[in-house]
């Protein structure tokens, strides 16, 4: 079990990785995504039904934190995909749907404050009847979802251990937006703020290096970087493992670069025939 599921889950962060750094969580990425999810989780599902636990330790071990850390992806991936699918025009009112979904994620928290509590302290006393098969007890809060999933592959919370670390991301990723959504209201008109992509601003910033436009090719990566964060309003995290993943693309490896040359040749094709 161990060796099939440490596989089936670095192919599975492999491809995920793959996606975003071609679509950059684009509608069509998080889509893409969540249909490799599902395949992963039907491998893996097949896999436990055909060979299942060698003792009752690997079965708890394998909903209590493997299963879950596939099926959190899942919860985080489609939820995301409903925000952005569902988000409102305005900077007021996308600040207002988006403190509800705060809120949203606050309610679940409190309505299962015990469990939050037994999960992210790592206690296994009643692990038997949370994380083993056939074990629910209705007394233990159990989620609906349980009673309409296959229960040769669900335990009674597995799949709330997957809600837990599903939320924290969310919550992650909507503070992220509110950020930005506050930082539209409050920016001045005058001042230039980067709104593409990380990824297609580490790409150019590689490509001008690589080209020496800055001190006569002298010009250190990470001051160009730093340059581009102050001017731009921007932080690009750790751009060197981007540029590597740049590197790695199956695809183009230079996106934004070659759609920049497009956009242009389209727009200086256009004003010739209106000349």
């Amino acid at each position: 079990m161990e060796k099939f599921y440490n596989e089936t889950l670095y192919k599975l962060e492999t491809t995920i990785n793959e996606l975003k750094i071609e679509d950059d969580y684009s509608i069509q990425c998080i889509e893409n995504v969540i249909s490799t999810i599902i395949k992963s989780l039907s491998q893996l599902k097949e896999y436990v039904l055909k060979k299942g636990f060698r003792n009752t330790a690997e079965e708890i071990k394998f909903f209590k934190h493997q299963k879950p850390a596939i099926v959190s992806k899942l919860i985080y991936y489609n939820a995301i995909y409903k925000i952005e699918t569902k988000k409102p025009y305005g900077t007021k009112p996308i600040r207002k749907y988006l403190n509800e979904e705060v809120r949203k994620l606050k309610r679940y928290f409190d309505n299962n404050l015990e469990f939050y509590k037994y999960y992210r302290t790592n206690n296994t006393f009643i692990d038997d009847k949370l994380f083993v098969r056939g074990k629910h007890d209705i007394k233990l809060s159990l989620d609906t979802v349980y009673f309409e999933a296959d229960h040769r592959f669900s335990t009674s919370h597995d799949y709330k251990a997957a809600k837990i670390i599903a939320n924290d991301l969310i919550q992650v990723y909507i503070e992220d937006q509110l950020n930005k959504n506050n930082q539209k209201k409050t920016t001045d008109p005058t001042i230039l703020n980067w709104t593409a992509s990380k990824t297609a601003l580490t790409e150019l910033i590689y490509a001008l290096h690589s080209e020496g436009v800055f001190n006569d090719g002298n010009a250190d990566i990470k001051a160009i970087a730093k340059t581009f964060e102050l001017a731009f309003n921007i932080r690009l995290g750790d751009f060197y493992h981007t540029y590597l993943e740049l590197k790695s693309r199956k695809m183009s490896r230079t996106k934004f670069i070659d759609s920049l040359r497009d956009t242009l040749n389209k727009k200086m094709d256009e004003k010739e025939e209106r000349e």
